[in-house]
């Protein structure tokens, strides 16, 4: 397939490079062509692009099977007036420049997956959501609703539009993970909050694998929870971690102290909800991580079984 990727230097979009550079023909939009190139695999081309006018880049839309839109400013930040507004400009003004192009495109591509979030979702302990349940309130749940209707345009052209809801992505070198891990290794890690509220992870292999999964599955189209199977609470999800580092997890960091670092961005982390990845598994799609624990010891490299420090 010949696939274009916006946010494609990313954190998820430099996964899909790397599994796919051999197999597809890729290209990425940059702001920084002239830096992205040599860090991206043989192959792979850079296109320039501002994100924010039209210009020379639509032209690589033409004749592309695939477009796959990641681009977003990181939402774990303290939620000013100002990052609010890069969060919706980086996702939602994006969004609408991808889809103007598309329209205007002599062949626009057969596919597009557009990025989004479970936060579109009520973020509560108690909630359990699968793709059938309504958006919830609140600054995530609008910015998710207006992330994806800014794609639903590119209908009109008949492009296949796939939504991927990505939960939080465990990975190696980058995403949530990166940031939980220095207080377990410094033997001080624990629980966030009450523990109760949930933690729909999923593995970054898993994020690559579901993508080209519907990529290569012309009969689907809609939105799809990228989250695995079995969602951990805080609680478990703090224990497991500890146990594979062979770390302490008795710590709890208090609800009053991430207000404190992240304002109301901490409601994310204390009010997660269950979600689950429904129209993935009716379709078909096998996770490669199911669980927790498998999980983390593949990005942290641990044997199944406990060992001893070194």
């Amino acid at each position: 397939m010949k696939i274009l990727i916006a946010g494609g230097t990313g954190f998820i979009g430099r996964a899909m490079l790397r599994a796919w550079a051999s197999e597809h023909e890729l290209a990425v939009l940059t702001r920084n062509p002239e830096r992205a190139q040599p860090s991206l695999p043989e192959g792979v081309r850079a296109v320039g692009w501002d994100g924010a006018t039209l210009g020379d880049w639509t032209q690589s839309l033409e004749g592309i099977d695939a477009l796959i839109n990641l681009a977003g400013e990181p939402i774990a930040q303290r939620w000013t007036p100002a990052v609010k507004q890069r969060l919706w400009d980086s996702r939602v003004k994006t969004t609408e420049l991808l889809a103007q192009a598309v329209q205007q495109a002599a062949t626009p591509p057969r596919t597009m997956l557009q990025a989004s979030a479970i936060g579109i979702y009520d973020q509560n302990p108690d909630t359990v959501a699968d793709e059938d349940s309504p958006p919830g309130s609140g600054f995530l749940a609008e910015l998710g609703k207006a992330w994806e209707a800014a794609a639903q345009p590119v209908q009109e052209r008949d492009v296949r539009l796939c939504l991927m809801r990505i939960g939080v992505v465990l990975g190696e070198g980058g995403g949530a993970l990166e940031r939980m891990l220095t207080p377990f290794k410094l033997g001080v890690g624990g629980s966030i909050g009450s523990g109760r509220q949930w933690l729909s992870w999923i593995h970054l292999d898993d994020v690559v694998g579901a993508a080209a999964f519907l990529l290569n599955r012309a009969d689907l189209s809609g939105a799809f929870n990228f989250t695995a199977p079995n969602p951990a609470t805080m609680n478990e999800f703090a224990r497991t971690l500890g146990r594979v580092l062979l770390r302490p997890a008795m710590f709890r960091a208090p609800a009053f102290a991430l207000h404190l670092m992240l304002g109301e961005a901490a409601e994310f982390l204390l009010q997660g909800s269950r979600v689950l990845p429904k129209r993935l598994q009716t379709a078909g799609y096998a996770f490669r991580y199911p669980t927790l624990e498998a999980a983390l010891r593949s990005v942290l490299d641990r044997d199944s079984s406990p060992r001893a420090e070194e």
